[in-house]
């Protein structure tokens, strides 16, 4: 669409700026007709020709919907209708500056940076809610995707929000965090089932960092504080915003839910984007998630590849015990989300098994931690997957289907795999067609009919 190198404006990376409906899309093989309810997927997609040095996070959140309904599928995409998107389709031209850049001149009323809304989607409290960590979540609707507006728990929420809050499985609550360059640095916050902000804990962890993930367990909220540090006071000379600090470590904070007391372990330096799942047992926390040596947020590389790993970490005498799971490069890793914060077997991921991650992922892969197996779906032929989201169908922990967009690079074309998790490696249930190609993105969630 424009004339550049950047690796995230080409190919399936480019942005597709057109909205629209399709119904009755074709299907090979069957959607299952207990399939009832939407796959809703969020990722960058710039309306207008980036300023300056654009980074992958920073494009416009565009929603997509998979739409499943007794056998059949439908799709529907649009914008996060942001304050910045609409004034910059008011100007008919972008007017932010992104990740790598100053911040620019704007129109008065406009904050320095774009709420994108583009990095996670979630159904909470019956609302539909695009999430990006640095400001508040959009609501849209969830049959038209039309944006309502900001979501601040009714006034309550003052500051950021995660992109990746968790719900607990037991009671429903939505448990989440803000991240901020000012201290206290790290708040933690708890939404009850109804949309009402019910608790929030100021916790300073000693250094202004981007954490963009968390984790918690029937009793405690883990927060990793990996030195990839804020420095405001860079702006002013003109050097990166975010510096990775390798000499500060990486610290782990653990937080008692019912008390508020924060316990803190010392690592290495190292740097997670997103975890698995963690559970308590024989009085340690153990964690799985994807790390990475180190974080490179200058260009459009990050610099090392993630890798399954695990940490366990001993409540009682505070070590911590860290192990390479696997040697596969590993990503956007998922779970049956009935097990949240409580021992699980399975994991899900998108992967890369060829000889570099230049462009992306080649296939995505079961992992059972019980025995060490994987199972592999690879369709070949260059086809590139996304994010796998998991949706139980019985009480089994792997009875349940396995919902990922992949792009198929040869034809220019994107499609729903729909599989049976307990035969991952075999054929697919159904492959549904999307009308046009579905620019990568990050993440996504199943909401039930």
């Amino acid at each position: 669409m424009w004339n550049s190198d950047n690796p995230f404006l080409n190919g399936n990376y480019a942005p597709w700026r057109e909205e629209g409906d399709a119904y009755d899309l074709e299907v090979e093989g069957e959607v299952p007709r207990e399939l009832e309810g939407a796959l809703y997927r969020v990722g960058p997609n710039p309306h207008f020709k980036p300023l300056g040095r654009y980074h992958w996070f920073d494009g416009d959140g565009m929603v997509h919907a998979f739409v499943l309904r007794e056998g059949r599928a439908a799709y529907r995409n649009r914008y996060v209708k942001s304050d910045g998107l609409q004034a910059e389709m008011k100007a008919g031209h972008a007017l932010f500056g992104g990740l790598l850049e100053q911040p620019r001149e704007l129109p008065p009323g406009l904050p320095p940076f774009k709420n994108a809304g583009n990095t996670n989607i979630v159904g909470y409290a019956n609302r539909l809610l695009a999430l990006y960590e640095a400001s508040l979540p959009h609501e849209l609707k969830p049959l038209t995707l039309e944006t309502v507006g900001l979501y601040d728990f009714g006034g309550k929420l003052n500051g950021p929000m995660t992109a990746h809050p968790k719900f607990d499985p037991v009671n429903g609550d939505l448990l989440f965090f803000g991240y901020s360059p000012f201290p206290p640095y790290v708040t933690w916050y708890r939404g009850d089932r109804a949309g009402n902000l019910v608790e929030t804990r100021p916790i300073d962890s000693g250094l202004p960092v981007m954490m963009h993930d968390f984790i918690t367990t029937d009793d405690y909220a883990i927060f990793f504080v990996c030195p990839s540090v804020f420095r405001l006071e860079n702006m002013a000379a003109r050097k990166p915003l975010m510096n990775w600090e390798p000499e500060h470590g990486t610290k782990i904070g653990v937080m008692n839910r019912k008390t508020g007391e924060v316990k803190w372990f010392n690592a290495e330096a190292f740097f997670v984007f997103h975890f698995l799942n963690a559970y308590e047992e024989s009085g340690s926390l153990v964690v799985d998630g994807c790390r990475m040596a180190a974080l490179d947020m200058s260009g459009n590389d990050f610099g090392n590849p993630p890798l399954p790993w695990r940490w366990t970490l001993n409540l009682a005498n505070g070590s911590i015990k860290s192990e390479q799971l696997d040697d596969i490069l590993a990503e956007f890793p998922r779970l049956d989300e009935r097990l949240a914060g409580k021992k699980n077997r399975y994991g899900y991921f998108a992967a890369n098994r060829g000889p570099d991650d230049a462009n992306g992922f080649d296939c995505i892969f079961k992992r059972d931690s019980q025995s060490g197996r994987t199972e592999f779906q690879d369709l070949g032929g260059g086809k590139m997957p996304g994010e796998p989201v998991f949706v139980p169908r019985g009480c089994a922990e792997d009875d349940g289907w396995v919902l990922s967009v992949w792009y198929d690079p040869k034809v220019d074309s994107s499609e729903l795999l729909i599989q049976d998790a307990r035969n991952f490696s075999g054929h697919p249930i159904a492959r549904v067609k999307a009308p046009h190609r579905v620019p990568f993105g990050f993440h996504g969630n199943w909401v039930p009919a």
